[in-house]
């Protein structure tokens, strides 16, 4: 499988959100990546059930949800409610993260776990049975505009050698800093999923900077 790329709705033109929407609607990216974060797992507060709802029905791919709160199990229905595909929740943030990534698949959505960069991935030996995606942080979590952390690419190899010697079925998703000088690398060393804000929303042509993104091998 080719990799996917998942433009994130954080760098968005939030005053004209619906015109972003549309661009991406007839773009070559895969999915819609949303970071909703609470200002406490996260210094930052963003997206909320009402906006997700409306983002829902403007988008026709996709709908990623990156979960950035505590305790995220209290919510994992009304995500799936508002219309997410796939939810990914912070091990870091979760009391009982193979409980909440069970549920996640009982809703019918695909379950991801996450870990920020200085969390090792051999923390992930027993809970990478349970999931769909594991995504990357490749910065510390909260805002974005962030440099892209080097060392991430260390644990996107380990990362794949783990799923791959258990023989499972898992995506991998990198989030932070993804630009057109580092999406090479990082799609040659096993990440399926691109996620891409600054560098899609910023560019003069964010069109012509996804194709690019798709087509980096």
């Amino acid at each position: 499988m080719s990799h996917l790329v998942a433009p994130s709705l954080l760098s968005a033109n939030f005053l004209n959100l619906e015109k972003d929407i549309l661009m991406l609607n007839q773009s070559e990216a895969d999915w819609y990546h949303l970071d909703v974060m609470d200002g406490v797992f996260v210094p930052n507060i963003s997206f909320g059930f009402p906006i997700i709802e409306k983002i829902r029905k403007a988008t026709i791919k996709q709908l990623d949800i990156h979960l950035m709160i505590v305790d995220p199990e209290r919510y994992l229905e009304r995500f799936k409610k508002a219309g997410a595909d796939i939810i990914s929740i912070h091990m870091e943030a979760c009391k009982n993260p193979i409980a909440a990534l069970r549920t996640i698949r009982r809703l019918q959505a695909k379950a991801g776990i996450v870990i920020n960069p200085a969390t090792p991935v051999n923390i992930l030996a027993d809970v990478v049975y349970e999931v769909d995606m594991v995504l990357l942080m490749s910065v510390n979590p909260g805002f974005g505009g962030q440099s892209f952390i080097p060392h991430t690419i260390e644990k996107v190899i380990t990362l794949k050698e783990m799923i791959e010697s258990r023989n499972l079925n898992v995506m991998i998703e990198v989030d932070g800093g993804v630009d057109l000088q580092n999406a090479f690398t990082l799609v040659n060393s096993g990440v399926d999923v691109l996620v891409a804000g600054n560098t899609i929303f910023a560019s003069a042509d964010p069109k012509e900077t996804i194709h690019q993104l798709k087509n980096i091998c």
